[in-house]
């Protein structure tokens, strides 16, 4: 990365969710009520879309700082304290002098899906007018995750800064999460014809399109006006759409611990790839590795891959990236 151009100490902007993240397990099963289960660690960490995807950078040696909300308590000084120690500056997070920090408690049992319990908190504070666009122009990539999880983001509001990136040739990436609540997403419109990679999973686009099949998700976000689409879809691998054209690739076969932060590392490694200017094909692989190295430990940045890393698992691992 040490070529490119230094117009800016940040490469990357990270806006979003940040929580502080307490992981309990993994569990052969939950207590019984009334039960004392003993456990070995009970870690807190650094949790929430923008901060796994700016932490993930950091390991691939791309600078990266996070925009978001916390709280003026603990948990938002543990969480700026891990930020700091991963390399990711955190000058930019907002403090909400009555919302506390986010809080998550992962429960992990072993071959069962993850259960959380969740404290919405100062995410809620995050809005289109806290992200700089001063800051913004000099970036070369901004990322937004946790869309539809942020009550403050506007559509219209994210719409226009969308815009804006593109005419100050910033590349923009967006991921979702999409709460039981909500049935109605058709404000998605406003913005994919300025969003340059749309990666929801494909239980997401289920959710957001009404249809189970990738290829009919891909062809309503597509008449919807999106550019690059990727559908992860776990230990199936990914569904890409790009330019008229429909590739598949299988996922890394890896013993995963903790599917947690999968797709935030998937996200960090398009990124990674958008800012070395590799081929669609090669940053979808990149991407792909690291998401799968996220799942090997407890925590959603625990076992990320480095660059180096990334690189010797490709060489041992090689997978083709198929058109449909």
């Amino acid at each position: 990365m040490g070529d490119e151009s230094q117009n800016s100490r940040y490469k990357v902007g990270c806006s979003g969710i940040l929580v502080a993240d307490t992981f309990c397990g993994p569990l052969e099963r939950l207590p019984h009520a009334g039960e004392l289960l003993a456990i070995d660690t009970l870690p807190v960490t650094v949790g929430g879309c923008a901060a796994n995807v700016a932490i993930d950078l950091a390991r691939q040696g791309v600078p990266a700082e996070v925009v978001g909300c916390l709280g003026k308590d603990a948990s938002g000084q543990v969480v700026v304290s891990l930020l700091e120690q991963a390399g990711v500056s955190s000058e930019r997070i907002v403090y909400s002098e009555s919302l506390p920090t986010s809080q998550t408690i992962a429960l992990l049992v072993k071959g069962q899906d993850r259960r959380y319990l969740h404290l919405f908190g100062a995410n809620s504070a995050l809005t289109v007018g806290i992200i700089d666009r001063d800051w913004v122009r000099t970036l070369r990539v901004f990322y937004l995750g946790g869309l539809y999880v942020l009550p403050g983001i506007v559509m219209s509001e994210l719409a226009d800064l969308l815009r804006f990136c593109r005419d100050q040739g910033v590349v923009t990436v967006v991921d979702v999460i999409t709460p039981q609540h909500l049935n109605d997403f058709s404000d998605l419109k406003q913005i994919l014809p300025y969003v340059d990679y749309f990666i929801p999973n494909e239980d997401e686009a289920a959710v957001i399109t009404g249809s189970k099949d990738v290829r009919e998700q891909i062809a309503i976000f597509q008449r919807w006006g999106a550019r690059t689409q990727v559908i992860t879809q776990g230990a199936q691998g990914l569904t890409a759409a790009h330019e008229g054209k429909l590739w598949r690739a299988a996922a890394f076969p890896v013993e995963a611990v903790d599917p947690s932060g999968g797709g935030d590392a998937f996200a960090a490694g398009l990124i990674y790839g958008i800012c070395r200017g590799l081929a669609l094909e090669e940053t979808l692989r990149y991407a792909s590795a690291l998401g799968a190295s996220a799942t090997l430990a407890v925590g959603t940045t625990t076992s990320v891959f480095t660059a180096a890393q990334a690189d010797a698992f490709l060489r041992q691992h090689p997978s083709v990236l198929q058109e449909l």
